[in-house]
């Protein structure tokens, strides 16, 4: 057995125990299993439901839900495929309370591999976010993740949700498939498609602030006027 199958083992076998200790009551080892998948099970809500604060609440529901049916965790596949189908769960059913259904249909569609197809010429939402930030410190880095964030939450769902578990979180594809119940090749075609549409999102959006870059109005052209004003006076004094 190689290193790494070895490894895997290990961590299997550890999460086996850890669900036996929960099972029997001890809370703390519920708490260490939380603790391992929350932010890549949090990234897997967030993906389907779009918003931060909502993928906290459906990531609490499903943690409940969650350490209730523990017993019925068999490990036949890995605990975090396990998890993430109940997040999955629960994210769908979140939104049901919270959107038409005709549009439920679709995302469910789309989630169960059926809905969009490779040859879908999807685009992103052309609205364009303005840019707060001051214009001399726009590519640092908080702002460049909201600007990744911002692109990858314009995102339809079902690319969302492969990019942010496979580029994001760093899952391989198969795990990736695992977790989106979804094909490995599924996963290559919308990791890819997702790529060319962020790239055209990013693009957009720098074509958008482009004319705005490296601004001199305002105070810095006043200020400029004013020394070249003074330095021109003074060599009018001159003899």
């Amino acid at each position: 057995m190689s290193d790494r199958a070895e490894s895997l083992a290990g961590g299997e076998a550890d999460e086996l125990a850890l669900v036996q200790q929960a099972v029997r009551g001890d809370v703390s080892a519920f708490e260490r299993i939380m603790r391992r998948y929350n932010q890549r099970l949090f990234r897997l809500a967030v993906s389907i439901v779009g918003d931060a604060a909502e993928a906290e609440d459906v990531l609490q529901d499903s943690y409940v839900r969650a350490y209730y049916r523990l017993e019925s965790f068999a490990g036949r596949s890995g605990l975090g495929s396990w998890l993430a189908r109940i997040v999955r769960n629960q994210a769908i059913d979140h939104l049901r309370a919270r959107e038409a259904r005709g549009q439920l249909l679709a995302l469910e569609s789309d989630l169960t591999g059926s809905g969009y197809t490779d040859a879908d010429d999807i685009r992103m939402p052309l609205e364009i976010e303005s840019v707060h930030a001051d214009p001399e410190n726009a590519v640092a880095g908080e702002e460049l993740q909201r600007l990744l964030e911002s692109a990858v939450k314009a995102l339809p769902v079902p690319f969302r949700s492969v990019f942010m578990l496979r580029e994001i979180e760093g899952l391989s594809v198969q795990e990736t498939a695992e977790y989106l119940d979804i094909p490995p090749a599924t996963v290559k075609t919308r990791d890819h498609r997702a790529r060319l549409l962020l790239r055209e999102y990013l693009s957009r959006r720098i074509d958008a602030t482009a004319q705005k870059a490296f601004p001199f109005l305002g105070s810095s052209c006043d200020r400029l006027v004013a020394r070249v004003l003074d330095r021109l006076a003074a060599d009018s004094r001159r003899p």
